[in-house]
């Protein structure tokens, strides 16, 4: 799964990143330990430009019942996607993308106990988590925009870590990830893959990223022989 993420850098980096209005009104600060049940940063396409916004983390169907449904549904799997009913229609239509300079995930021990791990790209950029977007109405009529992130089979790099990865989208495949007229779905799965593990690297940090009240640069922080 992917349960917790960074996204450190400042907004004017992620709308020069995305081609985005410099004038696009959201308020963004650096976030060291992001968890489902946040708002987060995401970006679509409206058919004409990219635009950015938050969505809450952990997807709500349109057809549920209860907003609760999202804490299940905080990520959805690339080889089913396509197929459940949680996610079909938001993979036809409802695409996003979930910037990110990192993600956690905990490594098992020898001991039995589990050390978290932080896995960027090599070059510590910024890269798009492929994601799921919907809108929810309350039973009071109150609007909810939700998103998941999907996951796929781990790559040589993560398979010493953790079964699962989030999916990352390269940046010359994240316009056809947007487009809202497309529909191919062989074409769209193809895009689901585990991303190249040349180009990114993973390092041990703190216990304290566990704690979702934890949220500094101490949460990214190399550990080193000594701690």
């Amino acid at each position: 799964m992917c349960g917790r993420y960074t996204i450190t850098v400042t907004l004017e980096e992620l709308l020069i990143r995305y081609q985005i209005d410099p004038f696009f009104p959201l308020y963004h600060r650096p976030k060291y330990n992001v968890a489902p049940g946040q708002m987060v940063v995401a970006v679509i396409n409206d058919g004409a430009s990219n635009r950015i916004g938050e969505l809450k983390w952990g997807l709500v169907p349109e057809w549920s019942k209860d907003e609760a449904a999202g804490f299940k549904m905080i990520n959805a799997r690339a080889e089913t996607v396509a197929e459940k009913p949680a996610y079909r229609t938001a993979f036809e239509r409802r695409r996003c993308l979930i910037p990110a300079d990192g993600f956690y995930e905990w490594k098992k021990k020898q001991d039995g106990g589990k050390q978290p791990m932080r896995i960027t790209m090599k070059d510590e950029s910024l890269f798009s988590m492929a994601g799921l977007y919907e809108s929810w109405t309350t039973p009071d009529g109150r609007k909810v925009s939700t998103c998941t992130v999907i996951t796929t089979t781990p790559n040589r790099l993560m398979a010493d870590i953790h079964d699962r990865m989030p999916v990352i989208v390269p940046p010359e495949q994240e316009a056809i990830w947007l487009d809202r007229s497309m529909r191919q779905t062989s074409l769209l799965l193809g895009l689901l893959q585990p991303y190249p593990a040349e180009q990114m690297t993973a390092y041990p940090v703190a216990a304290g990223v566990g704690n979702v009240r934890n949220d500094s640069p101490e949460c990214i922080r190399r550990l080193t022989i000594d701690d």
